[in-house]
């Protein structure tokens, strides 16, 4: 056991609890781990002992979950990591813990770990959250640094140039992909990047014309909300004159020269016909139709969706939708609000897009309704970024690499926990705001666990205020709440309560189906049906599929915001390389 004291060497008492957290898990069963973790401890592990991302509550579970892994690879070349020294945090008076990284390997791979320690009252540091990340794989690691490629290949007259090898690679005329990514987002991109870095074979394909156009094809006004040190692409950075909130079509310039720095296999106008998975070899057979009209049918081994978070657009069929005579869209081909000024747009929807689309709509001189359907929570990008964000990303903050490291660390029931402590303190920070949009009757909710808590459960429900609450709290953007859409008329929008909103413009700002109808869409219910629900929180507190094993075999969801795409391509990529070097089954589900 570690003693705490007034004057405390931190250092030192992680060094203790490490020997003795190592001893623990050395003997089979980890006899004694509950004399190093507190009562309301947290073990979540990524990949290094579950061979998945799993949370443990309490050392029953950890036992139980982790015990198995543990006895068979173990850990060894246990030592605090100097790049970012142990440390205190004092949160008050009651609220203190240690922090602090450390590297560890296995019979299998290098980790990172993490531990805050807390006092328990008695004199002893116990471990209140750990993580045990695998890092890179043993005879596996990332053709990067020391390991990069010397380039001596193209230097020889009688050999092919650098561009003429990239040209054959990036055709896969001579070989297979052993990953087919479709959609190259942020989240495509980034997983191939890591499995380049891996030396896997890949190769991405996207529907539009050039890579970025999923950003650059949205509407005109939009700028990222998430602060530009949460947004780096893995491996390379933005530079350092970067704004700290990006426009779109800044990102989609990016993404494009992203890909061509780091190699990645794209082909671009590409569409994908069909796909069939053949059990007995544990390959896919996907008919490509490319740019040029020609067919091409590759056969990979692993095939991930990576077009994005969401589904496909979620239309409800209105009653009516075939009578309204005015302009009618969903809010994922809304471009531009131009050309609007005097029409009449009526917005059915109020998160991020249906606030985003109204105030483009206002600002270009439209008469704005928005019909919120249900509650929406609020904040502030001025208070509520810097609060949610914060503590690891900003200028001046730990390296990214540390920082992911450090947001990993927190399993997601604790981040909810923070979002209950953070959420009132936004919500003050917010008050005019807040006040204001109630006082015009817009429904606020007030979900104890705020933007994070929304976010990991359903990817939805709020708004990131950048200008459109003060529009409507002035009165310059109309809202009818607490009503539902009956049905479309010629010339408008029926609520329920009879109320009859007139319309030149209507935009159904009504959100996106589960990750898994867009599987069901590009490969059929045999697929599907065998995947689980992607988003949400399981019952251990993890995302649900997304970033892990889908419950098909050789078929992965990845998606989220340019933040989750940098962390979890990581180990989504160390997955696909544990079954390609047979260090686990292919056709295993968990």
């Amino acid at each position: 056991m570690t003693k705490s004291s007034d004057l405390v060497d931190v250092s030192s008492v992680v060094e203790q609890w490490l020997v003795a957290f190592t001893e623990v898990l050395s003997t089979d069963g980890m006899p004694g781990l509950e004399s190093l973790v507190s009562t309301d401890s947290w073990w979540r592990d990524l990949l290094a002992y579950s061979g998945d991302l799993r949370t443990c509550h309490g050392p029953s579970a950890m036992r139980s979950v982790l015990s198995s892994g543990v006895a068979a690879v173990g850990m060894t070349a246990v030592e605090l990591d100097r790049d970012y020294p142990a440390r205190l945090i004092r949160v008050d008076e009651q609220t203190q813990w240690i922090e602090a990284l450390w590297r560890f390997e296995t019979t299998i791979v290098r980790g990172r770990g993490v531990v805050r320690l807390v006092p328990d009252g008695e004199g002893n540091w116990l471990a209140w959250t750990i993580l045990t990340a695998s890092d890179e794989t043993i005879g596996g690691e990332p053709r990067s640094g020391e390991r990069r490629a010397t380039g001596h290949e193209f230097d020889r007259a009688d050999g092919p140039t650098w561009l003429e090898a990239r040209r054959d690679t990036i055709e896969f005329e001579n070989d297979e992909p052993v990953t087919l990514i479709i959609g190259a987002g942020q989240g495509g991109l980034a997983l191939a990047a890591q499995l380049g870095m891996l030396g896997i074979p890949t190769l991405v394909i996207d529907k539009n014309p050039r890579i970025g156009d999923n950003w650059r094809n949205r509407y005109r006004s939009l700028v990222l909300h998430d602060p530009v040190w949460a947004d780096h692409m893995p491996y390379l950075p933005f530079p350092e004159s970067w704004p700290v909130y990006t426009p779109k079509d800044k990102l989609a310039d990016w993404l494009e020269a992203y890909a061509s720095a780091m190699e990645l296999n794209v082909w671009m106008g590409a569409t994908l016909q069909e796909g069939a998975y053949d059990e007995a070899s544990g390959i896919w057979s996907v008919s490509i139709r490319r740019s040029d009209g020609s067919e091409r049918t590759v056969r990979p081994h692993h095939v991930v969706l990576a077009t994005g978070a969401v589904g496909g657009p979620v239309i409800p069929d209105f009653p009516g939708m075939d009578e309204f005579q005015g302009e009618l869209r969903h809010s994922s081909g809304h471009i531009s609000g131009e050309g609007s000024a005097g029409k009449r747009v009526v917005v059915v929807g109020a998160c991020n897009s249906g606030h985003d689309i109204a105030q483009d709509f206002c600002e270009n001189g439209a008469h704005v309704t928005m019909v919120q359907r249900s509650a929406t929570y609020v904040m502030s990008r001025k208070h509520g970024i810097p609060t949610v964000f914060g503590g690891l990303y900003y200028e001046g903050g730990p390296t990214t690499e540390i920082s992911d490291l450090l947001n990993a660390s927190y399993p997601y029931p604790v981040v909810l926990d923070f979002g209950r402590a953070q959420t009132p303190q936004i919500a003050e920070l917010d008050r005019e705001l807040l006040e204001g949009l109630e006082r015009v009757g817009f429904a606020l909710d007030r979900e104890e666990t705020g933007l994070m808590g929304l976010a990991l459960r359903r990817a939805g429900g709020y708004y990131i205020d950048v200008g459109c609450s003060r529009l409507i709290a002035e009165g310059r953007i109309a809202v009818k709440s607490g009503s539902s859409v009956e049905r479309l008329t010629t010339d408008g929008v029926q609520l329920a309560d009879g109320t009859l909103l007139e319309a030149d413009v209507i935009i159904l700002a009504t959100g996106f189906s589960n990750m898994r109808e867009m599987a069901r869409t590009l490969f059929g219910d045999s697929v599907a049906d065998r995947c689980t629900s992607v988003w949400d929180l399981d019952e251990e507190g993890e995302i649900k599929t997304l970033w892990r094993r889908s419950g098909h075999p050789g078929f992965w969801f990845m998606g989220g915001s340019l933040l989750a795409a940098r962390i979890y391509s990581k180990y989504l990529a160390l997955q696909i390389q544990s079954i390609e070097s047979g260090l686990c089954p292919s056709n295993t589900t968990t």
